[in-house]
């Protein structure tokens, strides 16, 4: 009997600790008759604020604030390397810089031009000269351009929990 037991727990605990992570092809999921690709944790297409409304919303935000929140944004660019960071245009020519909560997940790569949704901390920082460098690196662009890089600069961050793209 206690054999039994034993094996029973060993086969619960091993299920139970089966990897979830972004090896995982993301789950189709239909919101108001919208298919999305589901990436991260699961969230919905509800009370998402507009590019124009995110755009206020960083415009009264102070470096160090942080608001939770949802925005809908057309991806400008995603991390060729692995996809591990995305940008989002707002009005004003301003962008968002978008990376993962704790690195658990990952863009498709070919996903700029769409519309997407992502959830989660909306912050501003300044993002450090080497730390730029790296981001032109991962984009592709020229040694030209990463060297032209010498400043910090002020930016519109959200580190996302949840994404949906329009399938």
């Amino acid at each position: 009997m206690k054999s039994i037991i034993f094996s029973l727990l060993a086969v619960l605990t091993l299920w139970s600790c089966k990897d979830k992570s972004s090896n995982q092809e993301p789950e189709a999921e239909t919101t108001a008759e919208i298919a999305y690709a589901s990436f991260g944790d699961e969230i919905s297409d509800a009370d998402a604020l507009s590019s124009t409304q995110m755009t206020e919303v960083y415009n009264n935000l102070k470096i160090g604030d942080t608001v939770y929140t949802k925005v809908i944004a057309k991806v400008e660019e995603v991390c060729q390397s692995k996809g591990c960071w995305m940008r989002l245009n707002l009005e004003d020519d301003k962008e968002i810089m978008v990376k993962f909560k704790d690195y658990g997940f990952f863009m498709p790569k070919n996903i700029a031009g769409m519309d997407v949704i992502v959830n989660g901390k909306a912050f501003v920082n300044e993002m450090p000269v080497d730390e730029l460098r790296h981001y032109a690196e991962d984009a592709g662009k020229s040694t030209e351009e990463i060297a032209e890089i010498t400043e910090p600069k002020r930016t519109y961050s959200f580190e996302a929990d949840g994404v949906l793209i329009k399938e």
